[in-house]
């Protein structure tokens, strides 16, 4: 009894010392009998930790998803349709002007108002955390990208504006930094002025003004908040496109993105955490050794000079899809009863297939989430879609007849790839 009770003195009396010792990095003593002989530990270069623990993750099964990465639609769609909702009841407020809503516009891209001889549309979009990217590769690179981060903004607005068959006309910029010393910084400040002019002249908008608030304490220090609202005439009226036209027989004209625009960046820098030289990483696109964070600051492409000129070719376009959030999701935007049919798929550009293969997403992830290579969907009538390819083409943008519009249950199905979204898939109205 007398030896069993001295080892659990023992052990009392030492217990505070161990805990000690843990906890600042010694290993405690163990028992006589328990002793072994030291291990050697070498430490482990930390590029070769990291291309390890990158290979780990890649054989990993549970996929990264956009969930993980702070965005889910789930929670924020309810909220827009409950704005949709309020929104809808403040259009008697109009009357007085002699003004009417075009009703079909609640909840599409952008808002349209007939005024009389033409219809006024309009939209505010904000450019989201792509310019956390752009800052820290200017801080790994020295090189500034925010001629680019000014058109994806635009692009935002611009690409939403057209949608319901509008001619962009004037833009405004909303630059909210997290303080005063975010504009000390003057070839990064004038690169954002520079950018945004050589956007509005690519779409042959102007830019009427803007807002530039120091908001410290809201806006992260360092850091700036970019949107940008588009105002647009329909003229002449026969050019709205709210989906009305909408009709089975009609074919599914594709447009190329430069990259992943301006959606889906949380997922991204996500990402770049886990890779094994983050936004450095090479996205082994060919002989170009293209990095991750340049290949995702590509710009967004400018699609209204695609729109304007099927315009002045007199073709029609009954409906268009701008995808960005939700991915190809988008093309069950149109709220009428109608099965989508794709049977060609676009390439996707190497930075989106980087993305898929390292978030371990399958396709239908993958498309719900990224554009991945189509930007801008045009629904128009069968007969007129080769044209509409030729003439998008002239314009610098790839395009492709991609599908057909058919009566049938809302659905989408991408037949070359094996998966289909239904109306559940969608909840934006």
């Amino acid at each position: 009894m007398l030896p069993r009770l001295r080892r659990l003195l023992f052990w009392l009396l030492l217990s505070p010392l161990l805990l000690v010792m843990v906890f600042s990095g010694f290993a405690p003593p163990l028992p006589p009998g328990l002793r072994t002989r030291p291990a050697v530990v070498r430490a482990e270069p930390l590029r070769r930790r990291r291309r390890r623990d990158n290979a780990a993750m890649s054989s990993s099964p549970t996929p990264l998803t956009y969930d993980q990465a702070g965005v889910n639609y789930d929670l924020i769609d309810p909220l827009k349709v409950a704005a949709q909702r309020a929104a809808a009841a403040t259009a008697a407020n109009l009357a007085p002007h002699a003004f009417t809503e075009v009703q079909a516009s609640r909840g599409e891209s952008a808002y349209v108002v007939d005024v009389g001889p033409f219809y006024l549309a309009s939209i505010v979009e904000c450019l989201g955390t792509k310019t956390l990217v752009a800052d820290e590769m200017a801080r790994l690179t020295g090189k500034s990208f925010y001629a680019g981060i000014a058109q994806d903004t635009i692009a935002m607005a611009v690409n939403d504006l057209i949608t319901v068959g509008a001619t962009p006309l004037v833009v405004q910029a909303y630059w909210a930094a997290g303080g005063s010393s975010w504009f000390e910084d003057g070839a990064r400040a004038q690169e954002l002025v520079m950018g945004w002019k050589a956007a509005c002249d690519r779409c042959g908008v102007a830019w009427g003004g803007g807002e530039t608030p120091a908001l410290a304490g809201i806006v992260e220090g360092g850091r700036i908040d970019l949107a940008a609202s588009c105002t647009g005439l329909i003229s002449p009226k026969s050019r709205l496109s709210v989906g009305e036209r909408l009709a089975p027989g009609d074919a599914i004209v594709l447009l190329e993105s430069s990259g992943i625009h301006a959606n889906g960046l949380s997922l991204a820098r996500k990402l770049a955490e886990q890779l094994p030289e983050g936004y450095l990483t090479d996205i082994g696109n060919g002989s170009t050794g293209e990095r991750y964070g340049e290949a995702l600051l590509a710009p967004t492409l400018l699609y209204s000079p695609v729109t304007e000129a099927l315009a002045r070719a007199g073709l029609s376009v009954h409906y268009s899809a701008n995808i960005t959030g939700h991915g190809w999701r988008k093309l069950l935007r149109h709220p009428g009863q109608f099965t989508y049919r794709i049977h060609t798929v676009p390439p996707v550009t190497p930075v989106l297939r980087f993305m898929q293969q390292h978030c371990r997403l399958d396709d239908r992830e993958a498309y719900s989430t990224l554009n991945m290579g189509a930007g801008f969907a045009l629904f128009v009538p069968a007969q007129e879609a080769e044209e509409v390819v030729r003439i998008s083409r002239e314009q610098g943008i790839a395009a492709w007849v991609a599908g057909t519009v058919e009566a049938g249950p809302k659905c989408l199905r991408v037949e070359p790839l094996g998966f289909e979204y239904g109306a559940e898939d969608l909840a934006l109205r």
